[in-house]
């Protein structure tokens, strides 16, 4: 019977973010749960849209008897570099357990691919270096990585196999780590197989990432395509322009029963993707610009504006009050169709600021309260909006996911309330949390009593991932350059340690 540890120490790190990430972060329950030791790493994944959680399932559904050996899971919201304490512990545990767990097969992990520390560039590789040295060079170490990591050399060469996410929004993470328990068993089993890397010479701001449309659709629809057996496959990291880091930027993994055939694999898709420079949707819209056409658009269902700068999702503060401005400032009326203008409603989410939603709860429902609405993270360009809000509803901030990404999560965002602007031309409502949440399932408005397709323009603070839940229905989907820590213009990010040759600035503007 096959023996294999599962463990699983996630992070996406944004470099530019002033906030280090420790210790308590990965124990805290946020979107996904808290820090996890033995059995509870099972349980509480279990019908998660999850990579650990899909790997255990693969390995039950093999149809061969498999003993796994939970260690640790744990993952802390995107933020700042993750502090010397926090990884030493956690790589410490995770260690700990493997030497302790006796003879084993294979090793799954369910890793990121960006984790930055406060010592490390790549945190991931250092810590697999360091499984390495207990289990040395021949054990199949399996790890599922999110779309958006960093590959360094150093890291595929200590790994393998390597699964990838392959949707952003990221709707096949169980997927992705049942594909990778899919090959440790090969591996167990007897398949040879060999990795070939390539790296990408150029960066793909996070929102062109998008795998719904061009050239990101066709680039990932190609992964099925090339492959001429089942024993090989190819996957595509798009990387993370918010770690100024050697290694930021897409990458390749390509495994075959042969040296040559991966690399065959890998530069076949390296051509492909480099084809594609300039194609990529790189547009954005000032804020005013956005609220303006928002208005002007006909059709059914609402505006979305995705303020893709102030993404917590992407270790931005979610509190920049630029998209905020532009609502209450633009016109109160649609563009004249012909027909009277109608007033226009409006809702945004979601707000981090701790201080006013508790102050919301304690002036309670219906009570009207001045204060300053976010911008308290100094971002340049930014600052509180400074207003009277009456407080339409209260929660504690436990809300279960309805979306298909966190299917079977709950977010937990802290005391949080709707407000609406007191003494804006237009309704706007804001759903203000306790804690960062990226805003990209339906039910972190539901929750509050309010249906975004009753609007005409919703406002969310997230990249992409919200399209799997908003976009359907909408009329638009409008990319917003507002103040925020994610730069997704990544010709104005000060980079000063990209390793040679890399471009910045040349996707080219749609």
């Amino acid at each position: 019977m096959p023996r294999i540890a599962i463990a699983g120490f996630q992070h996406e790190t944004n470099t530019f973010s002033p906030t280090p990430t420790g210790w308590k972060e990965f124990c805290m329950a946020d979107s996904w749960p808290g820090l996890l030791q033995g059995p509870k790493v099972i349980d509480g994944t279990r019908g998660m849209n999850l990579p650990i959680a899909g790997a255990i399932e693969a390995a039950r559904a093999s149809g061969q008897p498999i003993e796994l050996i939970p260690i640790l899971w744990c993952a802390a919201e995107p933020g700042g570099a993750v502090t010397d304490e926090a990884f030493e512990r956690i790589s410490g545990m995770i260690l700990e357990g493997i030497a302790g767990a006796g003879a084993l097969d294979a090793i799954y992990l369910d890793l990121h691919g960006a984790m930055v520390t406060e010592s490390l560039d790549d945190g991931e590789a250092e810590l697999l270096a360091r499984i390495r040295r207990i289990t040395g060079s021949g054990m199949p170490i399996g790890i599922s990585l999110d779309l958006h990591a960093n590959l360094s050399p150093d890291f595929v060469e200590n790994a393998g196999p390597i699964t990838i996410f392959r949707s952003y929004p990221h709707l096949d993470m169980a997927d992705t780590g049942a594909r990778c328990m899919i090959e440790i068993l090969k591996r167990l089993n007897g398949a040879p197989q060999f990795a070939a890397f390539e790296q990408i010479p150029f960066l793909v701001p996070l929102h062109a990432q998008n795998t719904g449309i061009e050239p990101c659709r066709t680039l990932y629809r190609s992964l099925d395509e090339l492959p001429a057996s089942p024993d090989e496959y190819a996957d595509i990291a798009m990387g993370f322009t918010a770690a100024d880091v050697p290694n930021c930027g897409p990458s390749i993994v390509a495994y075959a029963k042969t040296r040559a055939r991966a690399e065959a694999l890998a530069r076949d898709l390296f051509e492909r993707f480099c084809a594609c420079e300039g194609k990529f949707d790189t547009a954005l819209f000032s804020a005013d610009e956005a609220v303006h056409r928002a208005i002007s658009m006909q059709g059914s269902g609402p505006a979305v504006l995705a303020d893709v700068q102030d993404n917590p999702g992407a270790g931005a503060s979610a509190d920049t009050t630029g998209l905020l401005r532009a609502l209450v400032d633009g016109g109160a009326q649609r563009a004249s169709t012909g027909k009277e203008p109608g007033f226009i409603r409006a809702l945004l989410g979601t707000m981090h600021d701790r201080k006013i939603a508790v102050d919301a709860h304690a002036a309670g429902t219906g009570v009207i309260f001045s204060g300053e609405l976010g911008g308290k993270s100094g971002i340049a360009g930014d600052g509180p909006f400074i207003g009277r809000f009456e407080v339409r509803a209260l929660s504690e901030g436990r809300i279960p996911y309805t979306g298909e990404m966190y299917r079977g999560g709950i977010a937990q965002i802290g005391p949080s309330a709707l407000l609406s602007v007191e003494g804006a031309k237009r309704e706007i409502l804001v759903v203000v949390s306790s804690e960062r949440t990226q805003c990209l399932d339906l039910a972190l408005f539901t929750h509050f009593g309010v249906d975004p397709f009753e609007f005409d323009i919703v406002c969310v603070k997230s990249t992409v991932h919200f399209r799997a839940d908003f976009e359907a229905g909408s009329r638009a989907i409008l990319n917003v350059a507002a103040p925020g820590l994610f730069s997704c213009e990544p010709e104005k990010q000060t980079f000063r340690r990209l390793r040679k040759g890399v471009r910045i600035g040349s996707c080219g503007k749609a």
